[in-house]
């Protein structure tokens, strides 16, 4: 019997561990889980829709694209949509961009180009670049994508627009990674696809908080309304996540995550790429307003303190012989790691992505805060001067 009885020391190990678990069974269930709990509704028909399809510009900027302008341009002025436009601002490319453009210009009308001056100085190039692409916009709706971005169908638009009801100004998508190999991709693909489901599930609450602009859509009147980027245009970035924290709301803003309207990059190749766009949204993400960082700060606490509340159990249990301790343990890891896998590999099935996390998802789970942190002090060691006024 002593084998099955618990001393104080394991009912309060226990006790935090389970309490930490429940933490995190409330944030999978009540926020990661809604991506796919909303694509279960719309298979059902629930929720409203606009079957107008509404005139569309749709916004890029490019700087020194040539390659991917040349390769994945098509896609987006091939779309199945009866009115819209495209804008690519030229951002001072010094490569092939400008012939490529002009090319793609004789073959399809509705291409339109332009350019930044190279006089501009003291403010964001790439703001000042989008600035411009949407003042020369002719339609209300603006869509936003990058050139390094392809929409895997040709019904991108008619999906975005569907979100485009009387209320809506906002709408938010989804943009993830071509399929790839090595641990580079695995790593980026995994960190897109899980802070994708908390700004998009938190915009689903009714809460949104960020948008990226890789697959967004918002109207022009919103952008002039809210005087466009002045705000911050003092920063490197935050001309999509810091604009949709300004303007979105829970009544404005409508999020879109069908499988055929996701946008998707070409897979990194250097780290160095991902480190310096992951402290760039570290400087943006200090100058968010509302209490979504916060709760999602606390959701990583407790995530890491339940990884120590579990090893520190078992390593007491093992250490007193008390196996039923180790073991209870063992289980609520077991059962934290069940639900997560399902889930995150579900919400990843909603969204078509290829890739599945099971033997790699522990590792993942421990090194998004961790290299959160890292890429935290990177920022603060780095000079202000590195993420302003360019």
């Amino acid at each position: 019997m002593e084998a099955f009885t618990l001393s104080t020391t394991d009912l309060i190990l226990l006790s935090a561990t389970g309490c930490l678990f429940i933490i995190q069974f409330i944030y999978y269930l009540g926020l990661y889980d809604r991506i796919r709990r909303h694509n279960n509704r719309k298979r059902l028909g629930l929720g409203n829709h606009n079957d107008t399809l509404e005139p569309i510009s749709v916004v890029i900027c490019a700087r020194n694209e040539s390659k991917n302008l040349r390769r994945f341009l098509p896609a987006i002025l091939e779309q199945d949509y009866p009115q819209f436009e495209v804008i690519v601002i030229n951002d001072g490319s010094t490569d092939e961009s400008e012939e490529v453009l002009t090319l793609f210009e004789e073959k399809y009308p509705h291409l339109y180009h332009s350019f930044t001056p190279d006089s501009a100085r003291y403010i964001s190039r790439k703001k000042l670049a989008l600035t411009l692409g949407i003042k020369a916009s002719k339609y209300n709706w603006l869509v936003f994508t990058e050139a390094n971005c392809c929409p895997v169908s040709n019904q991108w638009l008619r999906l975005m627009a569907r979100e485009f009801t009387p209320r809506t100004q906002v709408v938010l998508g989804y943009s993830g990674y071509d399929a790839g190999k090595g641990w580079l991709h695995k790593r980026t693909s995994f960190d897109a696809l899980f802070i994708s489901m908390r700004y998009l599930g938190f915009a689903l609450a009714g809460s949104p908080y960020m948008g990226l602009g890789k697959n967004m859509a918002y109207r022009k009147e919103l952008f002039f309304d809210n005087k466009g980027y002045s705000a911050y245009l003092n920063l490197q970035r935050g001309e999509d996540d810091l604009f949709i924290n300004q303007v979105a709301n829970g009544e404005n803003t409508r999020v879109l995550t069908d499988a055929q309207a996701v946008t998707r990059m070409q897979p990194l190749t250097r780290y160095k790429d991902f480190k310096e766009d992951k402290v760039n949204y570290k400087v943006t993400s200090s100058h968010y307003k509302g209490a979504q960082r916060y709760l999602l700060g606390f959701e990583t606490c407790s995530r890491l303190l339940f990884y120590l509340g579990v090893v520190l159990t078992i390593a007491w249990g093992v250490y007193t012989h008390h196996w039923l301790t180790a073991g209870i343990s063992l289980l609520i890891w077991i059962l934290r790691l069940g639900m997560q896998g399902v889930i995150i590999n579900k919400t990843a099935a909603e969204l078509g992505e290829s890739r599945r996390y099971f033997f790699s998802l522990p590792v993942f789970d421990l090194l998004q805060p961790l290299q959160s942190f890292k890429f935290s002090l990177y920022r603060k060691v780095r000079g202000r001067g590195d993420f302003t006024r360019k």
